[in-house]
Formats: structure tokens, C-alpha cells, sequence
């Protein structure tokens, strides 16, 4: 019997079943596993009216264009919310009008709830910073009604709710149509109905005092 010659074949039998297993171990571990770029939002079960958060995580970082549109109304929608209720509460104190002053106090009361319990939340899950006040356009709105009172208050006021209303709901409606977060998605479709509301108060009012609007003079016996 020749020992050597068994004693080379087990050897090699044996190389070549180690080097086999590790060819093997190495493609198992360098095989890259498919990851997604962003992470899955899942529908969100929670209503605006008490959401417990949006597909995005806490501090996420917009990655396209869709996500910054998205961040945008959000942070936007605060700012025209805090704009809505210091109108509000200045025309409750400035206005001599029971249906503007009526109106007013709605504003205050919807808006300053929109905010806390639907924009506010989602914000701080999206890592959006609230808003230190009203935009700068609104802020010039609230001042130049600081300035008036009486009858001159109540038409500018009026004049510039209906406007404002119009404007928000047109780009309430598109976010609703277009918005990918559920969560973002079910604020602005149950804002415009809010929204919508709000208009058709505000128009009736501008009617009922002879306010022009909407290209014709508007008046109480039609």
C-alpha cells in the first residue's frame, strides 16, 4: 500500500472541500442586500382630529420634491392658522358688527384647534419647527387693520377673509389631491371642507353689508 499517495489524495480531498466552503461563505456575506431608498409610509389609521403621526419619522430629511411640497403646507398651514386667529381676536375687539364679530370669534375658535390638534402634532413627527408667528404678507394685513376701526374695519376685514378663504382653499384642495403622506393627505381634504364652511359664511357677510368681492357690488336684496 502506498501510504504517501493516500496520505496526498486526503489531503487534497480535503483542500478542496475547505476552499469550497469558503468560496461558498464568501458570497454569502459579500452579496449586497437590496435596500430601499426611502422608507414605506404606511396609511395612517388616525384622523386629523387627533393624529398620532405622519408616514415620516421624527427629524426625517425631505428627499424630493414631493416631500419639501408636503413639509411646505404644513408649515405653511400654521403660519395662515396663527394669521387667521390674531385677525380674529382683533376683530372681536375692533369690529362693530354682531355677524363679523360672530364670525371672528370662529375663526379663533377653528383655527387655533386646527392647529393644535392637526398641523402642530404632525409637524413635530416630520421634524418641522413651529412657526415663531404669521408670515410676513399676513403680518402687514394684521397692522394695517390695527389701524382702522368701524366701518372701515369690518369692510377690509370682510374683503380680506373672502380673499384669503378663496386663495386657502384652491391650495387646500390641491394638497389633498396631491399629497402622498396619508396623514397630510386627510388634513388637507378635511381642512378644505373647513375652509369651505368658513367661505361660504364670509360670503354671506359680504353680501349682507354691500361688500364687493368679487368683481360686482354685492347687495342684501339679491
Amino acid at each position: 500500500m502506498d501510504v504517501k499517495r493516500i496520505t496526498y489524495t486526503f489531503s487534497m480531498g480535503a483542500g478542496t472541500a475547505l476552499l469550497g466552503g469558503m468560496v461558498a461563505l464568501a458570497q454569502s456575506t459579500s452579496s449586497p442586500q437590496q435596500q430601499p431608498s426611502m422608507p414605506s409610509q404606511q396609511p395612517s389609521a388616525s384622523s386629523p382630529s387627533n393624529p398620532n403621526g405622519p408616514g415620516a419619522n421624527p427629524g426625517s430629511t425631505p428627499t424630493s420634491s414631493q416631500d419639501f411640497s408636503e413639509r411646505a403646507f404644513i408649515s405653511k398651514g400654521m403660519e395662515g392658522g396663527m394669521a387667521e386667529v390674531q385677525l380674529g381676536q382683533l376683530a372681536q375687539q375692533k369690529s362693530e358688527s354682531n355677524d363679523v364679530k360672530q364670525f371672528a370669534a370662529k375663526m379663533v375658535n377653528d383655527h387655533g384647534q386646527m392647529g393644535e390638534k392637526w398641523f402642530k402634532p404632525v409637524a413635530q413627527q416630520m421634524g418641522i419647527s413651529e412657526p415663531k408667528g404669521p408670515s410676513k404678507k399676513d403680518k402687514k394685513e394684521i397692522e394695517k387693520l390695527q389701524g382702522l376701526s368701524g366701518q372701515d374695519f369690518d369692510r377690509e376685514y370682510i374683503t380680506m377673509m373672502v380673499k384669503d378663504h378663496q386663495k386657502d382653499l384652491k391650495e387646500f384642495q390641491s394638497e389633498a389631491q396631491s399629497a402622498q403622506d396619508p396623514t397630510v393627505k386627510q388634513i388637507a381634504d378635511k381642512g378644505s371642507q373647513v375652509i369651505q364652511q368658513h367661505l361660504q359664511i364670509i360670503e354671506q357677510i359680504a353680501k349682507a353689508h354691500n361688500i364687493d368681492v368679487g368683481g360686482k357690488e354685492m347687495s342684501s336684496t339679491n
